[in-house]
């Protein structure tokens, strides 16, 4: 008998989870450009998540370097959802990035959207 190693081989390589697959598209987003949550878990592979794209930006650390802000609802708008603070701060990212966002957090989501080549 054979004795097995619990060793995992080195070239079985797991998969990238959805939290992963969805930072790395959120990265991708350049500045001026926005995505929707839809947009973005599509992208990741999981299209029919995005609220799990929302749940997974909203558990960042504050002060994280990724590009967050440039993910807005499908309908044009930062949902704020009792968060108030962080859809001010994201309209303010937005504006500083040159897009028009109005008081109420509505925006051009067309006009700005991310066509991100294959």
């Amino acid at each position: 008998m054979v004795a097995r190693s619990n060793k995992p081989i080195e070239s079985e390589a797991e998969p990238p989870d959805f939290r992963t697959l969805v930072l790395a598209v959120v990265k991708r987003i350049p500045k001026g450009k926005l995505a929707s949550y839809g947009q973005v878990a599509a992208l990741a592979g999981f299209p029919r998540r995005p609220r799990q794209v929302g749940m997974v930006l909203s558990g960042l650390p504050e002060g994280t370097r990724l590009p967050w802000h440039r993910v807005v609802n499908t309908r044009g708008y930062v949902p704020s959802r009792g968060r108030w603070w962080g859809a001010f701060e994201q309209i303010g990212r937005l504006r500083d990035e040159g897009i028009e966002v109005d008081d109420l957090g509505n925006l051009d989501l067309e006009t700005h959207r991310w066509a991100p080549r294959s």
